[in-house]
Order: C-alpha cells, then structure tokens, then sequence
C-alpha cells in the first residue's frame, strides 16, 4: 500500500516566476501546484497551498498555522509524512520551531529554492523531488525535521542559509550535512544524539530579542530592553562567549528583572564555552546567572528560549540550554 505525503506549499521563490524586467514576486498561481506529474514519487501525494508569502513575512502565528495543520494531517488524517516549501531566508527559523514544538512522529521535510520557478537553472522541482524521496524514507523515522537542499540532508537545529544566491547556500557549520540523496537513494552517515521536544498549544510569551555584540557596545539596547519587561534575550556574544565590559550593566539590569539572558556566539563555527575569566568573560558572565548554549545560531536560540518560555518546566531553564 502507497505512502501518503502531505505537501504544504507556503510561498517563497520556489513558488515564485521571473518578470521581464528580471524582478521575481509571487505568482498569482504557485506553479508547483501543476508540477506533480512530472516527479517520481512512490506515493499517494496530496498537496494544499496553506500561505503564498514571502519568508520575509513570515510570523510566529504562521508556525502555529503551520504547526496545527501538520499535526491534523498526521494525527487526524493519517499522512505518513509532510513536505513543505518556503520561501530561504526563514525556512532554517520556521524548521527549527517545527522541530521543537510538533507533536507527531513522521518525517517533516522543508526544502525552498534559489532560483524562481521560470529561471535559467531553476532548482525547485529538484528540490522537491528530494524532499518527497527524503520524507518517504523509512530511514527518516525518528530524525526529527529535516531540511532538503541541493541533494544534502540537514537537521533543522543546526542548519543556516549562508551565501545570498548560491544554490548551496544551505550549510550546517561544525557538522556538516547528516546525509545525500544520489539520484533516488537516501543516504544518513550521521544522527543527532538527542532530539529535543517542546509540544505547545499556543505561544503567549513572545517577546524574545535578538542582540549583537561588537567592539565598544555599551548599555543602551539592554537596559532598554530590560525597562520594556520583555520575555527574554538572546545576545550573539563575541568569541566563546564573550562581552565588552562597557555592557556589562546592561546585562545586570536584564539578570535583576529577571529576564533571561542567553548566550551564543557570532562566529559562524564552534560553540559557546565559559573559558575566559575577566571582566566580561564567559566563566563571569555564567556566574552571574547568563544562560549558555551548544552550538545554536542567535535566531535558533531565540526560538528555543521562545518555545521553553511558554513550557511548564521541572528544571531550571539553563538545564534545557
């Protein structure tokens, strides 16, 4: 008996034509809705444009969009697997909080495209054939939600979007792809060693900021940020994990309105680590309550700290980190 995959289109360039003027937009029809008879797929597909938008427009009350309609298709309507197509810029944001906060147990897939769908070397079909291979695959089970672009496989934790225009701009810095399609094979060569689950009925702590650290950076935007009584904060801190002392009462005022302070790094390999005992060094900064990650991009913490915010958790939140 087939497989049957959902396929959920949400807009992007995957979906998107060229003009004549070389500017891409939305089509008022996304093409892929007629695209289906020409890939392969051993299953019984079923398709449903869900949005048409930029991944620039995306929001939070998308995923939850999003979100309901994978875990109805799953758990009400028996689907095997989900594929959904978004637009590049989001897909890694919108991957990750599918990953924590999904309550179902078959291959989630995303996959986008860099060149829209009337370009000279268009790279969406392809895409899409690799993503319904991807999900189909009993070796998918249990892997969480994945990201399928240019024939590699990516966990959604660790996956970012690293050149503008490159049909490979996919990348997951450190670790690599955890896996190939060769034409209709599915190949892993690596798994995650924990996969993390966060079930949420709905998000009502929602104002988590995004900060980046740099040479000279003073108090301002924190201290702001701590008088606002925002849900938490996410700094991309320099190095292993460290902080110019001129911010450093910023950070103070956020610990002492008890608003979490996370941690990760702005480089684009390696992971956080309280190695360095000064002023403004990681080891001072955990002492003082400051929440560090393993090898989470700045926009992957803010939504694991979001998703957590809006848990009832039986530990300390630095225990989640």
């Amino acid at each position: 008996m087939n497989k049957k995959l959902l396929i959920l289109h949400t807009g992007g360039t995957i979906s998107m034509s060229e003009g004549e003027d070389g500017k891409v937009s939305p089509s008022a029809k996304n093409p892929l809705l007629a695209a289906l008879e020409k890939l392969s797929h051993p299953a019984e597909l079923y398709q449903e444009a869900l949005l048409n938008v930029p991944s620039p427009h995306i929001t939070q009350s998308h995923w939850q969009l999003l979100k309901a309609r994978i875990e109805k298709g799953v758990n009400e309507q028996g689907f095997d697997g989900v594929v959904i197509t978004h637009g590049t810029d989001t897909l890694e944001e919108t991957a990750y909080f599918l990953d924590l906060a999904l309550n179902v147990d078959v291959p989630v897939v995303l996959t986008g495209a860099m060149r829209s769908s009337n370009e000279l070397g268009a790279d969406g079909l392809i895409n899409l054939q690799s993503a319904i291979l991807v999900a189909l695959s009993p070796e998918s089970q249990g892997k969480g939600v994945m990201v399928v672009m240019n024939d590699e496989i990516h966990n959604a934790k660790f996956v970012t979007k690293t050149h503008t225009t490159n049909v490979a701009t996919f990348q997951t810095p450190t670790f690599g792809p955890c896996g190939l399609v060769a034409k209709n094979r599915v190949i892993y060569f690596q798994h995650l060693d924990q996969y993390e689950r966060y079930p949420i009925a709905k998000i009502e702590k929602a104002n988590v900021q995004l900060v980046k650290a740099y040479v000279g950076m003073d108090s301002f935007l924190l201290e702001q940020l701590a008088l606002s009584q925002c849900d938490g904060v996410v700094i991309e801190a320099l190095g292993a994990g460290n902080l110019p002392p001129t911010c450093l009462a910023g950070v103070a005022a956020l610990l002492n309105a008890n608003i979490p302070v996370v941690l990760v790094s702005r480089a684009f390999n390696g992971v956080t680590q309280d190695v360095y005992d000064y002023l403004g060094g990681g080891k001072q900064l955990k002492q003082q309550g400051v929440i560090f990650t393993t090898g989470l991009s700045g926009q992957k913490a803010r939504i694991k700290l979001l998703v957590l915010l809006n848990q009832q958790l039986n530990k300390p939140l630095a225990d989640y980190f």
